[in-house]
């Protein structure tokens, strides 16, 4: 096998990967296909367990803050075809603010 024929199968593996492939299956994607998927549940309990073992806040909240970024991104995503609009900004908005200020609260505030 030569250089280009590798770079070409290459290329083609990665083609899935894509940001636009991306845009789409996450836009196509629901709260309970995320969720149920098992790679996640795997990777959300072992950084789970890390963090309570460890008794680490910096793993707890960031953890805490990838889930509500998950979830909140499902929610201001508009549809496929859809346009942007300001009515789909209110939930990410509104949930950064609520996600932010736990995070300041339990890492700047409340003191051990």
């Amino acid at each position: 096998m030569d250089k280009q024929q590798f770079l070409d199968k290459t290329a083609e593996a990665l083609r899935p990967f894509e940001t636009a492939n991306l845009m789409t299956t996450v836009q196509n994607l629901t709260l309970k296909q995320i969720f149920t998927h098992p790679a996640v549940l795997l990777c959300i309990a072992v950084v789970f367990f890390y963090g309570v073992i460890k008794k680490s806040k910096i793993v707890l909240l960031t953890l805490f803050a990838l889930i509500g970024m998950i979830v909140i991104l499902r929610y201001a995503m508009p549809a496929p075809g859809e346009q942007l609009s300001v009515k789909s900004l209110i939930p990410f908005v509104c949930g950064g603010l609520v996600i932010g200020g736990v995070i300041i609260y339990f890492s700047l505030i409340k003191s051990d």
